[in-house]
């Protein structure tokens, strides 16, 4: 009898023991799930200039039927990539397809799967004039009645989804007067940006989303004096900061004065020539930025500047290729990424870099087309280049895209892929 007492004791306590690590345990499991329901929701202060926080732009379309949208799990295969790779705002458009709200889901549903995943969102919302993209005559004076419902639905989505969507932009490349097609006068521009400025002081839209524009260096001042009139000054002055593009790659056709082997560098080696016009090609992507900081400035204004799209392709046949500017190729896109990372991260400026993916419908005619080619991986799921450090460092382990691992191009063979590199023409 006193055995089983003593036993009865001993399991007693072993259960006591047991109760009481139980209970610790999910003490520390609520306090852990508390942390993460708690942790306050970023604002696009908090985002925008943050190097723990890389943006990038993103389509992420595979086909070149571009009426074939990304599937939502195609979309959460790619979220997972780009979050590997540090990326945590991407920059897309497209609210008057499918796509967008699918993005949004896709981005909800892995934050429901795994509360550590972070992906935010800068909306945008695209903008015409009148008779833009018709067999009429554009009318750059007015604007198309789509504008209202483009601007109406990226509202709907910030509303939605206020835990993912922290800017909105009106607007693509709008005012750049090279856009024939369907380019605005600054007017259309400042009208919706202070629409949703409205909304966000009646509580229409959250008071912590930015608002503002992507647009051309020199839509915001910083090139020829043709820009700069009264409604572009209010523009400035309306947005919550200003989201500049900057192409060197295409000046290497167009404005190359940065781009040729000068005389006193016709000696280096081919190498040294290379790695020469990409560190001028960097000077040049932060002249653009700091004529447009200038010209703000000139007005009295002081607020953040960001890249809302910069890149470099990869390929082309046209006029950036082996009979143009011998710009593209997988070690200038890697030189290209490494320098303005390293500049902008180290200024507290935001580059949504173009892009994470090669998308082959943005010039469906011709495959080798420079648009088709500015991703950092392929189409068969291949890093580029400029990632295959990170291949090396299993940041894409368990990770796939259409079913297939994220592998290097060349098969990693830097002597086969050193061979496709030309050296910028001499001066």
């Amino acid at each position: 009898m006193k055995d089983s007492i003593k036993n009865l004791g001993v399991v007693m306590c072993i259960s006591l023991v047991v109760l009481l690590f139980a209970c610790k345990r999910n003490e520390q499991k609520d306090s852990k799930e508390e942390t993460v329901k708690e942790k306050p929701s970023l604002t696009a202060k908090d985002i925008l200039g943050n190097s723990s926080y890389l943006a990038m732009s993103y389509g992420g379309y595979r086909q070149v039927d571009h009426d074939i949208e990304p599937t939502l799990a195609e979309l959460k295969e790619d979220m997972k990539i780009l979050h590997a790779m540090g990326i945590r705002i991407i920059r897309t458009y497209k609210v008057h397809l499918p796509h967008a709200a699918n993005v949004l889901q896709a981005i909800k549903e892995l934050k429901k799967e795994d509360p550590g995943f972070e992906m935010y969102v800068m909306l945008g919302a695209w903008i015409d004039c009148k008779n833009a993209w018709t067999d009429l005559e554009p009318d750059h004076d007015q604007e198309s009645e789509r504008n209202a419902v483009e601007i109406a639905e990226a509202v709907r989505l910030a509303n939605a989804y206020p835990d993912i969507v922290k800017v909105l932009a009106v607007g693509n490349e709008a005012m750049v007067k090279w856009a024939a097609s369907y380019f605005v006068q600054p007017w259309v521009i400042l009208k919706w940006v202070n629409h949703l400025q409205e909304l966000k002081k009646s509580g229409e839209l959250s008071k912590d989303l930015w608002v503002t524009s992507s647009d051309n260096f020199a839509s915001w001042g910083g090139g020829d004096a043709e820009y700069h009139v009264d409604d572009l000054n209010k523009l400035i002055k309306a947005v919550d900061f200003l989201s500049v593009h900057t192409y060197p790659m295409h000046d290497t056709h167009y404005n190359p004065t940065f781009w040729g082997v000068p005389v006193d560098e016709q000696e280096f080696l081919e190498i040294e020539k290379i790695n020469a016009a990409m560190l001028r090609a960097k000077g040049y992507a932060m002249l653009q930025y700091h004529s447009v900081k200038r010209y703000m400035e000139s007005l009295g204004v002081n607020k953040p500047i960001h890249i809302g799209e910069t890149g470099w392709a990869t390929t082309s046949n046209g006029h950036y290729g082996p009979e143009g500017s011998k710009a593209t190729d997988e070690y200038k896109e890697a030189l290209y990424y490494e320098h303005l990372r390293d500049w902008t991260n180290a200024e507290g400026i935001s580059c949504f870099y173009f892009e994470g993916f090669d998308e082959q419908w943005k010039d469906a005619a011709n495959p080798l087309g420079s648009e088709n080619h500015f991703g950092l991986i392929n189409l068969k799921s291949e890093a580029k280049y400029v990632l295959w450090d990170a291949v090396d460092k299993g940041m894409f382990k368990g990770l796939t895209r259409d079913g297939k691992e994220i592998t290097k191009t060349f098969g990693g063979d830097k002597e086969k892929l050193m061979a496709a590199v030309l050296t910028p023409p001499n001066k």
